[in-house]
């Protein structure tokens, strides 16, 4: 980044993956990953503590990002001169409760982190990725874009939207050098369920007791295969579960003593 907090030309020569809700999980392992393979990788959460450091860690750019805020999704973007790749990976759950006793605070959140902060991210950076000859959009959704289950109307909504998102972008840049790729992961242990029950470690725990979920790193994995195809490839999406897990409610937990 030069002095002017711009990122620099120099960096935007190569190839630049740009990673929203970076500071944790799936974003964290996903910003790993595509260091690893050589991408220029920039950070956005709102937690700059972690960000900072794991910038640190892996010649990467930490800056705050905030994707409900369209003045923070501004600033962010506003200082990104070029870039090969959008990670949307910023969003989350919050509560379980059924449709009759919805939280509507909770329901609005979870659009606007999943849902609006995917459509502003992309809106800002999409001229941007075009540019590149050789763009690509990843929307990480959920298995919950897929299907529904009960006491999960609010979150299964707003990933069903931020699916139809990525669908209908495949048909508008039909033609452009820009390619989408939705990832739907299943149960991935990570702080999900924390921010899902607001912090009830013991609640959240209890998620992946006597199965084996998957790790981010595990997500990270499929991103990296899907954005690393050759230029006329489009991966259209990767449902990607523990083997210990079905559907969204099924479960194989094993027995214990």
């Amino acid at each position: 980044m030069d002095k002017n907090g711009q990122i620099s030309k120099d960096e935007a020569t190569g190839k630049v993956a740009v990673v929203t809700g970076a500071s944790s999980g799936i974003g964290k392992a996903t910003a790993i990953t595509l260091a690893q393979a050589g991408y220029k990788v920039v950070l956005g959460a709102r937690r700059m503590d972690r960000l900072v450091r794991l910038a640190a860690e892996i010649d990467g750019i930490a800056m705050h990002l905030d994707v409900t805020d369209p003045a923070s999704v501004e600033a962010f973007t506003s200082k990104i001169e070029k870039t090969n790749i959008l990670v949307n990976n910023a969003g989350g759950a919050l509560g379980l409760d059924p449709v009759a006793e919805a939280n509507e605070q909770y329901w609005e959140w979870m659009y606007q982190a999943n849902v609006l902060g995917s459509l502003r991210m992309t809106k800002a950076l999409l001229p941007k990725l075009e540019a590149s000859n050789n763009g690509h959009i990843v929307l990480v959704t959920s298995v919950a874009a897929h299907e529904v289950y009960r006491s999960g109307g609010g979150y299964t909504a707003a990933k069903h939207a931020q699916s139809a998102l990525g669908l209908t972008l495949r048909l508008e840049l039909l033609g452009k050098p820009v390619h989408i790729t939705e990832i739907a992961p299943g149960m991935v242990e990570t702080e999900f369920s924390i921010t899902r029950f607001e912090g009830d470690q013991k609640r959240a725990k209890q998620v992946y007791e006597n199965m084996t979920p998957l790790s981010a790193e595990d997500v990270a994995d499929c991103i990296l295969w899907a954005v690393t195809r050759p230029p006329h490839v489009n991966i259209d999406t990767i449902v990607v579960k523990p083997l210990d897990q079905a559907r969204a409610r099924e479960i194989h937990r094993s027995t214990t003593a």
